[in-house]
């Protein structure tokens, strides 16, 4: 079914304008699954050691069907001007947002998994135009923000072969192609993954990248969480503080991760079931999980019910919750590990990430760290969670380089 109107080009590679109209049956059709749910029994313990407690979904589930508008956020999605081109083989759908002040500097920004371009929309418009929130004309960026293959409208690949580096390069593509002779990155979970490699590659249009999930840890210490062996020596306090909170995550909360890096094709549930969408996409970590709860119980601290929803509702419109997973298989990368990064690289720290990254640790993998910051606030879905520190983040961080 189409669910999108844009020009017709008989050139694939040429920027095409996209707009998202999705048909009201398919959002009466995602009601009466939600509603036609058949649900399991209350989790036995009284934690969030089995999952995503039964009365979180059920809670989602009645919100999704009594108050949630996705009709909101696609018209936020279609106040920005939107685009699809074909990179290597694959249509990309990307906003390109262009700031009115002069001299502003381009960045392209990268998702990763459960997130989509969707977890960006809130830094847009104080990047774009800083004077109206809080900074000068001098902060102003150019945003560009694609959907990974198999995520959102991007094109779903039939073939194998799409992992982290080959993002990095069709990313380079089209901010070449876009006209950009000087531009930064950023990137969070998948994203700093792909940005880490965009640094890796260094096309000579980027002059630096930003990164809210750095890929720091050393590889003998890489070895030992993931082994479950006693943490190397010579660590400080603050190292050794996060290699055992990394290796509570490879023993706890890498599951999901496992699943979609082993069988992401088995997942046939998620592409059936709203509900079961849902529940997979909030099990990404503990502390963001937690977080969710709390905002179904209605003390929205960073993500609210619609900010979830927003995400969940368009990877189900899309049907991306197998293809996307994909990614996990197609990766031959380390989760944490440096990559060899020489450009300059700013790094933003977040508490509640699935490990705040230490300085020490941060100067041995970017040998030109030019900013580093560790944050009060904020975890894993940095924009989505605390847009107004990562803006922050992103004008201190390239001042630099502007």
């Amino acid at each position: 079914m189409d669910t999108v109107a844009q020009t017709q080009s008989r050139d694939r590679t040429a920027i095409r304008p996209f707009h998202v109209t999705f048909p009201e049956s398919d959002l009466v059709d995602l009601r009466r699954r939600i509603l036609a749910t058949r649900w399991p029994e209350k989790e036995p313990v009284a934690d969030f050691s089995q999952g995503v407690p039964l009365a979180t979904v059920q809670k989602l589930a009645h919100y999704w069907t009594t108050k949630y508008d996705w009709r909101k956020v696609e018209a936020k999605m279609n106040s920005y001007p939107q685009f699809i081109t074909e990179i290597d083989g694959l249509d990309i759908h990307f906003l390109h947002v262009r700031s009115k002040h002069e001299n502003a500097l381009p960045v392209i920004v990268a998702h990763g998994w459960p997130g989509s371009l969707v977890e960006q929309l809130k830094i847009i418009d104080p990047l774009v135009n800083p004077t109206a929130h809080g900074g000068t004309a001098s902060d102003a960026f150019h945003v560009v923000i694609p959907n990974m293959p198999g995520y959102g409208f991007s094109g779903k690949p039939t073939a194998t072969g799409w992992d982290g580096p080959r993002i990095a390069r069709a990313w380079a593509v089209l901010m070449k192609r876009l006209g950009y002779t000087r531009y930064v990155a950023q990137g969070g979970d998948w994203g700093g993954l792909v940005v880490d490699q965009m640094g890796v590659q260094a096309a000579p249009e980027l002059i630096g990248i930003h990164t809210n999930f750095p890929r720091v840890v050393p590889p003998e210490v890489s070895r030992a969480m993931q082994s479950g062996a006693p943490a190397p020596a010579g660590l400080s306090d603050e190292e050794r503080s996060q290699f055992e909170r990394l290796k509570v995550f490879f023993a706890k909360g890498v599951a999901y991760a496992l699943e979609m890096g082993l069988r992401p094709q088995t997942l046939y549930g998620i592409a059936d079931s709203p509900v079961g969408l849902a529940a997979w996409m909030l099990d990404h970590d503990i502390d963001s999980l937690k977080m969710i709860a709390r905002s179904f119980d209605g003390k929205p601290e960073g993500l609210t019910p619609d900010d979830v929803l927003d995400n969940v509702t368009y990877f189900w419109l899309t049907n991306t919750g197998v293809s996307s997973g994909r990614l996990y298989w197609e990766n031959k990368l380390p989760f944490f590990e440096p990559s060899g990064v020489t450009i300059p690289v700013a790094v933003s720290a977040f508490p509640d990430e699935l490990y705040t990254a230490p300085r020490s640790w941060a100067e041995k993998a970017y040998p030109k760290l030019i900013h580093y910051n560790k944050l009060e606030k904020g975890g894993h879905f940095a924009a989505w969670e605390q847009p107004k520190a990562l803006v922050n983040e992103l004008r201190v961080g390239f001042k630099s380089l502007r």
